[in-house]
């Protein structure tokens, strides 16, 4: 009895520890974001006051106003918005179909092809930028939505994703379905994507994730601030002299708030989804 009661307090004092841990480690997480949140709230030069301020301030709406009455930010979110909608919804289509074809087809130069996908996971994305541009510049892109969006439409990583996702359902459950005079396209879309809607809820937020943080291929590619997305206007808020601090936390917060909402909108399905490829069945 006594040796059950040592280990019920034990792992009770382990749960403990680990809690204290946790907490502590979302508290440091969460800092730079409370401080954020702050900083949006006072004007530039009372952000970085000493002691630093932890309390709410009053020019949130004063900093909210000069950033859309002054600039084009509130015209950089809707591109943003629109570019990256637009690619999530082309990429998720792309990296699909890629990945259904490598894993359920039989051809010819198939894993050597594969192959070839995964090598390019190891390029930087600076390696493509130049002859990316030239591109651009041979088709008249330039300063352009589809410059941003065809380029990296076969995102390498979403195509890995779905192949090993879709290695997982059972080839039995496709041949039943041909059998009974199912034509290709359905059992992709009528069995296989609804068997991988996990992992295409992972897909969906990496593909947003990474087209609307993307700042060097838009900085190069766009000219004019009317088609800036959000990472290129954010840039051009700080000025070689002077820099409004205000309006530039204001705009770092609203283009963290998208991300937020997209992310509690589909946790449900990010664990589920990075899990399952990395299972073959």
């Amino acid at each position: 009895m006594t040796e059950s009661l040592i280990g019920v307090r034990g792992r009770r004092t382990k749960s403990l520890v680990l809690t204290t841990v946790i907490a502590a480690g979302a508290v440091v997480m969460l800092l730079p974001f409370y401080w954020l949140i702050i900083a949006t709230t006072y004007p530039s030069r009372e952000i970085f006051a000493s002691p630093p301020n932890v309390l709410p301030g009053p020019a949130f709406f004063d900093n909210l106003s000069g950033l859309l009455g002054d600039t084009l930010f509130g015209r950089a979110i809707g591109n943003s918005v629109l570019v990256s909608s637009v690619y999530t919804l082309l990429g998720l289509v792309v990296c699909t179909a890629a990945g259904y074809a490598f894993a359920k087809f039989e051809f010819r130069g198939r894993n050597l092809l594969f192959g070839a996908v995964l090598v390019t996971l190891a390029l930087p994305s600076q390696v493509t930028l130049v002859p990316l541009f030239q591109i651009m510049v041979t088709l008249g892109w330039l300063d352009t939505y589809q410059a941003l969006i065809l380029p990296s439409l076969a995102l390498p990583f979403g195509i890995f994703l779905m192949r090993q996702t879709m290695q997982a359902v059972p080839d039995e459950l496709l041949q039943a379905a041909r059998v009974d005079g199912a034509g290709e396209f359905r059992v992709f879309s009528r069995i296989v994507l609804p068997t991988v809607r996990p992992a295409l809820a992972a897909l969906a937020i990496f593909l947003f994730l990474a087209q609307w943080n993307e700042f060097v291929y838009p900085l190069v590619v766009l000219r004019t601030p009317e088609s800036f997305t959000i990472p290129v206007s954010l840039a051009s808020l700080q000025g070689i002299g002077t820099t409004d601090y205000g309006q530039l936390m204001t705009g770092t917060l609203l283009s963290v708030l998208p991300i937020l909402v997209l992310f509690l909108f589909l946790q449900r399905h990010f664990v589920a989804g990075i899990l399952a490829g990395a299972v073959k069945q």
